[in-house]
C-alpha cells in the first residue's frame, strides 16, 4: 500500500482507525504491526471493509 509503518489509516465506510501502535485484537493483530503487514485476508473489524477501503490519515 506504499504507507510508513507508523501510519494510521482510516476505514472509509465505518471511520474505524487501525493504529499500528495498538495492533487489532478482534483479529489478533499484535501492537507494532504495520498495516502494510496485515495478513491479505484481514478487513475493517467493525465493518468487514477490505483494505484497499481505508485511507491514510494525515499526520495532527
Amino acid at each position: 500500500m506504499g504507507t510508513e509503518a507508523g501510519a494510521r489509516l482510516e476505514c472509509k465506510v465505518c471511520w474505524y482507525v487501525y493504529d499500528p501502535a495498538v495492533g487489532d485484537p478482534v483479529w489478533q493483530i499484535a501492537p507494532g504491526t504495520a498495516f502494510a503487514d496485515l495478513p491479505p485476508h484481514w478487513t475493517c473489524p467493525n465493518c468487514a471493509t477490505e483494505q484497499s477501503g481505508f485511507l491514510r490519515l494525515g499526520d495532527d
